[in-house]
């Protein structure tokens, strides 16, 4: 294959039936203005020729971190198949149509919590954040959670795509694709 995207969709729908946890799971690096790192695990929640989808409080320390410095990495690693994938390129912000469509598709209780959590801020003790969680409850019995105006999705366009596979006696294999114009250079690392 040589177009990322097919593979790295060949290898997503693989995990996707096999591993028993959060197939969906990668590593989320980010970097303040200064270029200290942070790193983090958020969910996949889209991704075709645009790009790669999560979603979060766009009032967080990871929204902080992308404002200041709008480039990100992402890995995606499935110990059970002996597969990584590394993702590093540009951040943007999702459209709002898309952000309220996948709020819409979320849990309840997940939408509330969306409004009570004042995310990555400190917390005096967890009986704050069930009260709060108990007041948007209250506000929002008997109607439709709307997306707080506060959170949203954010799409990694890659300029790389690294795949690794695991290899006898750590030989390795890497393919690494990157953006080239409107396509895409491939070629080979070493282990």
């Amino acid at each position: 294959m040589t177009d990322p995207f097919d593979l790295f969709r060949a290898w997503y729908d693989e995990a996707r039936g096999t591993e028993p946890n959060d197939s969906n799971a990668m590593a989320l690096a980010t970097a303040d203005a200064e270029g200290r790192p942070s790193v983090r695990m958020v969910l996949l929640k889209g991704h075709d020729a645009r790009g790669f989808v999560f979603y979060t409080n766009r009032e967080g320390r990871k929204a902080a971190e992308l404002a200041a410095n709008p480039h990100a990495a992402l890995l995606f690693h499935w110990k059970s198949l002996r597969r990584q994938i590394r993702i590093e390129g540009a951040v943007a912000h999702v459209s709002d149509e898309e952000s309220d469509a996948y709020f819409a598709s979320r849990s309840r209780d997940s939408q509330l919590g969306a409004w009570a959590s004042d995310q990555s801020r400190p917390l005096d003790e967890r009986a704050t954040f069930e009260r709060r969680f108990d007041e948007v409850s209250r506000r929002f019995e008997g109607k439709t959670v709307p997306r707080p105006p506060h959170w949203g999705g954010y799409r990694v366009v890659p300029e790389r795509i690294e795949f690794w596979l695991d290899r006898a006696h750590r030989l390795h294999e890497r393919r690494l694709f990157v953006r080239d114009g409107s396509g895409w250079r491939e070629g080979l690392l070493y282990p």
